[in-house]
């Protein structure tokens, strides 16, 4: 009997793909985020939102996007200014939505699988390509004196920095798609380590936000061995790459 190949999964295009929208630095308002949600046809609503940090949510997150709730998913990382005061940490992190924080893992999300890799680095722990100066999080509340933790822990400020123990447990695992708050290398102030965390992960796409500004990448495409997509200063980019809201400073 004559075998017949196997044949592999049909790669989704654009038009297969859910709808999830990416939202660029919000920075403490987000009316624009409740505007193109419910203004927006029932049927075209996105299934999930993914904010890209710099939340700086102004009250809880759950009440500062309450009026959308009961229609979309809402899913975070943090960004380097939502560990500024406690106010900001706190609206964030302790709020009833700290479970949606993508930092570190992968959730299935509408059936995408999303990797989140939230906050910056900094040279006190770790500054790619440079060698880190301490493993984890763990390690570095071990070296700095009481005085120095914050909540007999971390300190704050910390809590969005990368640590390489973070890095290193999400490369173990796969996904679909990648959101960051810092770039990979295609931005001139972005950083070859997450070209190569979106490599071992398998993603198709990643999205970034932090400089506020939406690049074109489409040169790097090949290089990188994904699709990166920047997304600007409350911006909202969908998942297929399409700009929904441009961002305040696109364009300058």
């Amino acid at each position: 009997m004559k075998k017949t190949k196997a044949r592999s999964a049909p790669v989704p295009t654009a038009r297969d793909l859910p709808s999830i929208w990416l939202c660029g630095d919000v920075h403490g308002r987000f009316d624009h985020l409740t505007e193109a949600v419910l203004q927006s046809a029932p049927s075209q609503r996105p299934a999930a939102l993914v904010l890209l940090g710099d939340l700086q949510a102004q009250r809880p997150l759950e009440v500062e996007l309450a009026a959308i709730l009961e229609h979309t998913e809402v899913w975070f990382i943090p960004g380097n200014h939502d560990t500024d005061t406690d106010e900001d940490h706190d609206h964030l992190f302790c709020s009833a939505l700290a479970g949606r924080n993508l930092h570190g893992r992968v959730v299935e999300i509408a059936g995408v699988r999303i990797a989140g890799l939230g906050g910056v680095f900094r040279g006190q722990v770790w500054m790619p390509p440079g060698p880190h100066e301490v493993e984890s999080a763990r390690a570095y509340v071990a070296h700095i004196g009481r005085g120095n933790r914050w909540r007999d822990g971390l300190p704050r400020r910390h809590r969005s920095t990368i640590f390489p123990a973070e890095y290193q447990a999400l490369s173990r695992q796969r996904a679909d798609v990648l959101v960051t708050h810092e770039a990979p290398s295609c931005h001139p102030h972005g950083f070859a380590v997450l070209d190569a965390l979106g490599q071992r992960l398998g993603v198709r796409r990643a999205f970034h936000g932090h400089h506020h500004d939406q690049l074109d990448y489409q040169a790097e495409w090949s290089r990188l061995g994904f699709e990166a997509h920047g997304v600007g200063l409350r911006g909202i980019t969908a998942l297929d790459g399409r700009v929904i809201r441009p961002g305040e400073l696109d364009g300058r």
